[in-house]
């Protein structure tokens, strides 16, 4: 008699733990590696097949092309990389994942206990981080296998069962349905090598054919592409062109290979013969080879799936372009001095950035239309971005011999750059709170739905729009102060400081008047009341970056009237 109830409770735990196990230790060889993944993804992916094999070293690095496939859609609506660059990084990140299967068919679960111990005394009982990320490693292994064990003593006895029988029988005889039940299973998981392990579990207990299981691992490849496009969902029109690509990549692979089906399967059958592969690695290799395949075959239609995804995908992208060129390490060993005037351009890159995603921000309170929401995401990735290769570009910059006053100016630019990434983030917040605001509104189905005073509402909206021009204003000449050395228009941002701090409080005085008034309602209060907050912060690090500038002693001429003007 089956234990159903025993069986369920194994797999589930099973699979639970095998999930954890891979999550587990792609962190630790995340860890391990630095936050040099998305470095490598941003500087070596110049050509198709850099792309392609940054793909593969960042997947193998971090174990889920998934989380390869999110970096890449990140630095896309960052403006980092072209879609071509990431359709190659994608096709990378299919073969990449493959490893795990690899892995898994090395078949050493009798030892996943002990791992999971060696793995938890790193953990616990030594304190330098380098043992710790090892030790999550290993314990990241060892689960993995162990869940895989738990999965495997779950499943065994589903050969007994005439039902599942019957349904191995129709999946070795339906591909279509074989590849529809992979792609719903890795939908249902989030994870292709659970899929995968799966598959090598119940071929290893021979309850399911190498016909029926190829199908499952391509509609596995299909199902994988859903975190792709959950990534693009909001995003720039660049990254969800990248989703696209990713979804199309996989079906046309799938498609080539249940035409192909009967070969390939001769293929694995010939190749597990030759080299004595046990079950596991049979799965491993016909996992590999269909990803392998699938890449060298679409490698020399990146730029067709590029133009066919700007088809079906209109629209101009948000973003500005990114000139990456501003930053060479090779300078500053040459000339620390040169070195810091190439950060300096970069960072007038940024406040570039800044500057505009403030401004869109503002548009998206006033005009209420979801493009500029999308673009202040999106510059808000560029920023970030500029911010990490920046600050890591100074700190070696700052291991160099630098006299008194280029230390002073290196400190500066560390300064400016982190009251610029913090503008951004406010920027930001501002955002998400109108989004938020909308949203409430949308669901009442009226804007002025349970306001009773809408005048007073609106005056209130007209006061922060004053308040918006006010710090748009600190923002572009705070910016402008530094560029220029300009000492005059330092003095002017911290003098605009007073009056936007005055209007900040009677701001917040009002709207916690209309709340206790009952003419608006206290979660749309909130809200309002961060916006103002937000503000009067962006303007507080508008006054920081002029302070930097107001201390030093060369004025150059310029006019606070002819930015207002602008």
């Amino acid at each position: 008699m089956l234990d159903v109830k025993l069986m369920l409770f194994q797999f589930l735990g099973g699979l639970g733990i095998f999930l954890f196990g891979i999550q587990f230790m792609g962190d630790g060889l995340q860890k391990s590696a630095g936050d040099s993944l998305r470095e490598l993804l941003n500087r070596f992916t110049s050509t198709p097949l850099k792309a392609v094999l940054t793909g593969i070293l960042v997947t193998v690095l971090i174990q889920s092309s998934s989380g390869t496939t999110v970096l890449t859609v990140g630095l896309v609506s960052a403006g980092f990389m072209t879609l071509r660059q990431a359709i190659g990084v994608v096709m990378g990140a299919n073969v990449g994942t493959t490893i795990t299967a690899f892995i898994i068919g090395i078949n050493i679960g009798e030892y996943a206990l002990p791992i999971l111990g060696v793995g938890a005394i790193l953990l616990f009982f030594f304190n330098k981080q380098v043992i710790n990320n090892i030790g999550q490693i290993l314990f990241g292994f060892g689960a993995l296998f162990y869940g895989l064990e738990l999965m495997g003593s779950g499943m065994a006895p589903l050969e007994e069962i005439d039902s599942f029988n019957n349904l191995m029988v129709d999946l070795s005889h339906h591909p279509l349905l074989a590849t529809a039940t992979g792609a719903g299973m890795t939908l249902v998981m989030q994870s292709s090598s659970a899929t995968v392990g799966i598959l090598q579990k119940l071929y290893m207990q021979g309850s399911i054919s190498l016909e029926a299981v190829l199908p499952v691992l391509f509609g596995d490849n299909i199902g994988t592409t859903i975190t792709a496009i959950f990534a693009a969902i909001g995003s720039s029109v660049a990254a969800k062109r990248t989703a696209g690509a990713h979804v199309m990549f996989n079906l046309v692979g799938t498609i080539i290979f249940l035409i192909l089906l009967k070969p390939f399967t001769s293929l694995i059958v010939f190749i597990s013969q030759a080299f004595n592969l046990n079950p596991a690695l049979q799965i491993a290799f016909a996992h590999g080879l269909f990803n392998t395949f699938s890449v060298v075959i679409q490698f020399w239609f990146i730029k067709n799936i590029a133009d066919l995804m700007e088809r079906l995908i209109p629209g101009k992208d948000a973003l500005v372009d990114y000139d990456t060129t501003n930053l060479d390490t090779k300078m500053i060993k040459t000339s620390p001095n040169l070195a810091l005037n190439q950060a300096k351009r970069e960072i007038t890159q940024m406040s570039k950035f800044v500057t505009e995603e403030f401004q869109h921000a503002f548009r998206y309170y006033r005009d209420q239309e979801e493009k500029d929401l999308s673009v202040v995401d999106s510059l808000e990735e560029t920023v970030n971005n500029i911010d990490h290769r920046l600050t890591e570009y100074l700190m070696i910059v700052s291991a160099e011999k630098l006299t008194i006053a280029e230390s002073n100016e290196l400190s500066t630019m560390i300064d400016i750059i982190k009251y610029l990434e913090r503008i951004g983030d406010h920027s930001e917040n501002i955002a998400k709170n109108v989004r938020e605001v909308l949203r409430v509104d949308k669901k009442a189905k009226s804007k002025e739905k349970g306001r009773s005073n809408g005048e007073q509402r609106s005056l209130y909206d007209q006061d922060v729009v004053s308040l918006f021009k006010m710090v748009e204003i600190m923002v572009k000449v705070s910016v402008r102060s530094y560029e220029e050395n300009n000492k005059e228009l330092a003095f002017k941002v911290i003098e605009q400081d007073r009056l936007v701090n005055k209007m900040e409080q009677k701001l917040r005085k009002k709207y916690i008047e209309l709340i206790n008034n009952g003419a608006e309602k206290p979660g749309d209060g909130i809200l309002f009341i961060d916006i103002v907050s937000s503000l009067e912060r962006i303007g507080d690090h508008s006054v920081k970056i002029a302070r930097h500038v107001a201390e030093k002693e060369t004025v150059t001429a310029s006019t606070f009237e002819a930015v207002y003007d602008q």
